[in-house]
């Protein structure tokens, strides 16, 4: 049987690398491509132990020539856009650089599969966040979208193009509405692990406090490790769709803390309201996490949670991680490699 070649943009992030190790597992060829700026950033690849296994290729999305180099010198059979400006506070500051790689990206990738081999199959990266101020109690393909942020709005336009070379011209593409994904190869930009991050340098006396901003938003979080075997399955589709992955079941901020305090065993309090909510250790009264506005979004998503019954029928596919046996993987992960360096 012919060894399947697949391309992975974004190779490097969290997902990048989880959908790495399972095609290497499965036996694949994988080529991983990053923007310039990223090229360095191999610690998660270095983690799993496959940075060697992978052919590293730059390229840019924002420059179609790159693509098309990147085309020419391999034969895909398989195209997994994850790359992207991923973060969705940062899309504010940088909104025309945010529609250039993750909107126009999409359409450049796609354009490149369509005039030089239609056969390819194609995923895109889409995500809950294109629900935004959600007008249903709960998310499933059929929501109307109602995007908050330039992230959002442009994940929106990647999402619809790849509908419609699907349509338009018998392409092999899906889309995966993932909502929120964790795991101790998450950055640190992200609040799960700036939580993660920062209790445990509270407790080792590194850290006096954690500004956090949102504390009431919640969130439908998953394990990453389990969505990227989503992502695969979908590509194994007779049919191309387009199917939502998430857990089902929604928790705020500041209930993900709680189960943090929880297993570090740390004795502490919730008191006061909104900006002024504050979590106190009981033994010491010192201040352990603090509201500060400045990490508020401009325009908030204050409930996401998902309705994976699609998934489950079509490409057999489930959550198995609970939020707590979560934050348990991430906080075990983080003691382990704090005590290492």
């Amino acid at each position: 049987m012919k060894k399947k070649t697949a391309l992975i943009t974004g190779v490097s992030g969290q997902d990048g690398a989880y959908l790495a190790d399972l095609l290497l597992k499965k036996k694949y060829k994988v080529i991983g491509t990053d923007r310039r700026s990223a090229r360095m950033n191999n610690w998660r690849l270095e983690r799993l132990g496959i940075k060697k296994k992978i052919i590293f290729e730059e390229m840019e999305l924002g420059e179609t020539f790159e693509i098309e180099r990147v085309f020419k010198k391999y034969n895909f059979d398989e195209v997994y856009n994850l790359a992207a400006q991923s973060f969705v506070g940062s899309s504010f500051g940088s909104p025309l650089n945010t529609s250039n790689i993750t909107g126009l990206g999409v359409l450049r990738i796609l354009e490149t599969i369509r005039n030089r081999n239609p056969k390819i199959k194609f995923y895109q990266a889409s995500s809950s966040e294109m629900f935004g101020d959600v007008l249903h109690k709960t998310q499933n393909e059929k929501t109307p979208f109602n995007p908050q942020s330039p992230y959002a709005i442009s994940k929106l336009f990647g999402h619809y193009i790849t509908i419609n070379y699907r349509n338009s011209y018998n392409l092999f593409t899906v889309s995966g509405i993932l909502f929120n994904h964790e795991s101790p190869l998450r950055g640190e930009e992200f609040v799960t692990r700036k939580i993660v991050k920062g209790l445990i340098e509270i407790i080792n006396n590194k850290r006096n406090f954690l500004e956090l901003g949102n504390l009431d938003a919640k969130r439908d979080w998953g394990f990453a490790k389990e969505y990227v075997e989503a992502m695969w399955k979908m590509m194994q589709q007779k049919t191309p769709d387009d199917y939502i992955i998430c857990t089902g079941r929604t928790y705020s901020i500041k209930e993900f803390i709680n189960y943090c305090i929880n297993y570090l065993k740390i004795d502490a309090k919730w008191i006061g309201k909104g900006l002024n909510t504050k979590l106190i250790n009981k033994k010491t009264n010192k201040v352990i996490i603090k509201v500060n506005p400045k990490y508020f979004r401009p325009s908030e998503v204050n409930y996401l949670k998902g309705d994976f019954t699609k998934a489950k029928k079509e490409i057999n596919w489930k959550p198995k991680i609970s939020l707590k046996e979560l934050v348990e993987i991430m906080l075990k992960d983080e003691i382990k490699y704090y005590n290492k360096y």
